[in-house]
């Protein structure tokens, strides 16, 4: 089972470390995104994190509103997608302001990605050993579904094959690498996510 204490201390300085090279990044991205979309750049949003409670997590803001869609499915083809936003999902800059929420403590650097209200939290039996933990920027699901927006846009009904083919896949690698998680394992993961 995971190691909370080991877990913490290598999120603290990792992202103390990571936010002191980043933050000239992030703020840059932050001025393009708030001009493109014409709000503020900076995305928050209501997660479900430890426990199941609630938090606020931070991206730079990858899409314009676009009247008759409020899905929070996103695939590859999505046209609330702001051609700076395609730029900061390719590279991840826009995953870059969650190592403040990793300093802060309601993020880990791995873990299951955090969700929206209706997934994460209404998870069931053994599946709730998901809820144990803090949500991750990266991890064995993220990066088995790296592609997962250009998977779903090949769908006829996305949102259906995320909720019944994607969603329960991600819940079982989750359960694996929180039955087994080691420091290893997790170092590993990112510099994955890090190479590509």
């Amino acid at each position: 089972m995971v190691n909370h204490n080991i877990k913490r201390i290598f999120d603290i300085v990792l992202s103390f470390v990571g936010l002191i090279f980043t933050i000239p990044i992030i703020f840059i991205a932050w001025i393009i995104a708030s001009f493109e979309t014409k709000s503020n750049g900076m995305f928050i949003q209501k997660r479900v994190g430890q426990n199941g409670k609630l938090f606020n997590v931070y991206k730079i803001k990858t899409m314009k509103q676009v009247d008759g869609i409020d899905t929070t499915i996103t695939s590859a083809n999505d046209v609330r997608i702001t051609k700076s936003g395609k730029f900061f999902r390719d590279t991840k800059i826009d995953e870059l302001p969650q190592l403040f929420n990793v300093l802060i403590g309601n993020m880990s650097f791995v873990g299951p990605r955090p969700d929206v209200e209706g997934y994460a939290d209404k998870l069931q039996g053994e599946d709730r050993i998901i809820l144990t933990i803090k949500p991750g920027i990266t991890g064995p699901a993220s990066l088995e579904y790296k592609n997962e927006e250009e998977i779903l846009s090949k769908q006829e009904d996305p949102k259906w094959y995320n909720d019944n083919i994607i969603w329960p896949h991600k819940v079982k690698i989750n359960k694996e690498y929180i039955k087994n998680w080691s420091l290893k394992k997790d170092i590993e993961y990112i510099i994955k996510t890090v190479t590509g």
